[in-house]
């Protein structure tokens, strides 16, 4: 199991996560590339901090919408949604090439991701931008039951358009009875309690499932947990949950 995190999600002087501190304990950066955070130099910057610790590099597209933190759905044509996928791949791979480094996988952000995990139209649309990256590279979803039609359908297109595909699970998230992220909108959604974040996180490894909002426990086959770096808790939950991480891997090996 790898630890991802969203981070280089300051923009200009405005300052945003604990990049520096985060960055050694995690396996995976996910790096804004401008639309919904980030600018050049900060970009530049936590890219050369994955560089340093040895952290593989994901872009993390959004919307474009700075203002609200790619949280806010928009409306775009296929071609567009595209198209903006494309770019801002493309802006991190430059940066990452100055870095002697590459882009290893693609994650979107927030209401861009949100909306792929319900919109196969969308979800085409992005895996369209992937599969033409050369070579291709991993396109980061939400793992859900993989008995579940949702799973199936995002599978086969993933593979007719030759796209391999990462799942990951979230720890400091609810989830609802179907398996999916509760709205940010609703209270409770986000947890702000490390015990209950380093408990799901132990459940997600040891279980490989979560306990819904109403108690259902639901099988959750994740490749990756992440960690929300804009988060008060995330230093003290990626070391909490690394320490998980650490313990689980020994009694496996004995």
């Amino acid at each position: 199991m790898k630890l991802n995190c969203d981070m280089g999600e300051s923009f200009g002087a405005w300052s945003m996560g604990s990049d520096a501190d985060i960055m050694p304990y995690v396996d995976m950066s996910n790096i804004a590339c401008g639309f919904h955070a980030s600018d050049p130099q900060v970009m530049a910057s936590t890219v050369a901090l994955a560089v340093k610790h040895n952290v593989a590099i994901g872009a993390h597209p959004g919307y474009p919408d700075l203002q609200g933190f790619g949280r806010k759905e928009m409306t775009f044509s296929f071609d567009e949604l595209v198209n903006i996928t494309l770019y801002q791949i493309g802006a991190l791979q430059a940066i990452c090439a100055a870095n002697n480094t590459v882009v290893s996988y693609v994650k979107p952000h927030g209401a861009l991701y949100n909306t792929m995990m319900r919109d196969m139209a969308l979800y085409r649309a992005v895996l369209t931008a992937v599969s033409t990256v050369k070579p291709t590279i991993p396109l980061m979803i939400m793992a859900t039951a993989e008995t579940s039609d949702n799973h199936q359908a995002y599978v086969a297109l993933a593979q007719q358009l030759g796209v391999p595909l990462l799942f990951e699970a979230f720890c400091d998230r609810a989830y609802t009875d179907d398996g999916a992220l509760q709205s940010r909108k609703i209270k409770g959604a986000v947890y702000d309690d490390i015990d209950r974040i380093v408990n799901q996180a132990t459940q997600l490894i040891t279980q490989q499932s979560v306990t819904s909002g109403s108690g259902k426990t639901l099988s959750v086959k994740a490749d990756s947990i992440c960690i929300h770096g804009d988060g008060d808790l995330a230093l003290l939950s990626v070391k909490r949950i690394r320490d998980v991480l650490r313990a689980h891997t020994l009694l496996e090996a004995k």
